[in-house]
């Protein structure tokens, strides 16, 4: 069964209808292909009018879409063979940051991610997608890994933060980030990070240094979440709709203040409505962006990166 957010009830009402209608052709003599055929064509028109109009709070939203596909479910739509890698070599594995070598169109990438759950049992497993400071390190030491065998990286941001549990900052939570943000400055291969649903604060940094940082189209990518910027400001998490917008947090406003490099377009309704042709956009951003990159040298790279981002938040007068 779909999930169904607020805003898409209009549209779970009119499919619910044409399920009944279907029924209603197999098992009855009654001829209702007109009335099927009209149906869907109100249905592809309602939806079409609702996701062209969405706000930033809706957005926000369909970025948590519980059906929405996660790390390891690229992983397994996009490649031919995945050769997952674990731990940090110094306290433990982390369910929450995934990674290892894929291979795509007979290119082989290093390919790292947060991961969430699907279940109550998953999602405790995996931590809700919230790294501690040995999923930091594990990330950069596969991204080390890649840089010793010339292979590309390739990031996919979905959290809502880092752990800010007290065992996590005892273990160095900020130190772990921070060097990732400074070694991914200069590692040697083609860097590319993907917002593929939540990013959120340090938590999504700590991946997302690259040489393209894109976005799909219904994800969001900000310091704080909307709900945690209302309760600073209102004390309430009522006013988050508010927050969305005031804080700018879509992909769009991304793009235009220069914050990412591009935007990949999801299918009509959602990343969560085709979970095959999401990974195929996926897929083909990648390998056409790495064309280009791999055009470069390791040199002209690491400039460009470090002006890129350095260029954040400079305001000339």
């Amino acid at each position: 069964m779909r999930t169904y957010l607020d805003f898409e009830k209009p549209i779970a009402d009119l499919e619910v209808r044409l399920v009944e209608m279907k029924k209603l052709a197999e098992t009855s003599n009654v001829d209702v292909t007109e009335a099927v055929a009209s149906l869907e064509v109100s249905i592809e028109k309602l939806r079409k009018e609702i996701f062209d109009n969405l706000t930033r709070w809706q957005r926000v939203q369909l970025s948590r879409h519980p059906d929405r596909p996660y790390t390891l479910d690229y992983i397994a739509l996009m490649s031919e063979q995945f050769i997952e890698l674990h731990g940090d070599r110094t306290v433990r594995d982390d369910p929450a940051m995934v990674g290892g070598f894929v291979e795509m169109d007979g290119q082989t990438v290093m390919l790292i991610g947060q991961q969430k759950g699907r279940n109550t049992k998953q999602r405790q497993q995996r931590n809700f997608g919230m790294a501690n400071p040995e999923g930091y390190r594990k990330a950069l030491r596969l991204m080390k890994l890649a840089e010793k065998f010339n292979k590309p990286i390739v990031t996919m941001i979905d959290t809502p933060g880092a752990y800010p549990g007290l065992e996590a900052e005892e273990r160095g939570q900020g130190e772990a980030i921070a060097r990732n943000l400074k070694e991914m400055f200069m590692l040697q291969v083609p860097v590319i990070c993907i917002v593929i649903g939540e990013g959120a604060s340090g938590g999504a940094l700590g991946i997302g240094i690259g040489d393209r940082v894109l976005m799909l189209e219904n994800t969001w990518y900000s310091v704080i979440s909307p709900e945690n910027c209302s309760t600073i400001l209102w004390r309430s998490w009522d006013y988050k709709e508010q927050a969305a917008e005031a804080m700018k947090v879509t992909a769009r406003d991304m793009e235009k203040n220069k914050l990412v490099d591009g935007i990949i377009e999801e299918p009509q309704g959602g990343a969560h409505t085709d979970h095959a042709e999401m990974a195929q956009r996926i897929k083909k951003t990648i390998i056409d962006t790495l064309a280009e990159l791999t055009k470069l040298t390791p040199e002209e790279r690491i400039d460009q990166r470090i002006e890129k981002f350095c260029a954040m938040g400079v305001v000339l007068e």
